[in-house]
């Protein structure tokens, strides 16, 4: 008995956490989780706050802090630069699609979008999900305008 109550107060829990992400917009959301500092960091040096706080809808796929620090080293410092501000907007709005896709969107398909950033990305949703070759490590994060997945490395456009 004591452990189905337990069972059932962890998935309120959930609930009420999942609930309350979707209230914040994905700039918040991010700050929430605490993994993505190096992302909010770059996404506030390329001015693009405003943006991905707007109404959106925004599906983002959000590199973790692990994902930025695999790069070659000085990427992330060089692209933080001012003189590479534009570099660095469309290194993050190649992580965004226009609308909100969610996982079971997609499911089982192979597809080719149109990213904020104006190039297409592959996505492969047959097994997993893979997106130019980084794979979704958390699907479906609800914001107020949008989505988030987590993927483990950071895409560059060609």
């Amino acid at each position: 008995m004591l452990k189905t109550a337990a069972a059932g107060l962890a998935g309120l829990a959930m609930s009420a956490t999942a609930a309350f992400a979707a209230e914040q917009d994905i700039v918040d959301t991010a700050i929430g989780a605490g993994s993505f500092t190096t992302l909010v960091a770059a996404v506030q040096a390329a001015g693009l706050v405003d943006t991905l706080k707007g109404d959106g809808p925004f599906t983002v796929f959000a590199p973790t802090d692990e994902a930025f620090a695999a790069l070659p080293a000085g990427t992330v410092e060089s692209l933080l630069l001012p003189e590479n501000k534009d570099q660095l907007v469309a290194v993050l709005t190649y992580h965004v699609l226009p609308g909100q896709v969610m996982s079971a969107d997609i499911l089982g398909q192979k597809l080719s979008p149109t990213t904020v950033q104006g190039s297409t990305v592959d996505i492969d949703a047959t097994d997993g999900v893979k997106i130019d070759g980084a794979s979704v490590v958390a699907a479906d994060v609800a914001a107020s305008n949008g989505v988030i997945h987590v993927i483990d490395r950071v895409i560059l456009p060609n």
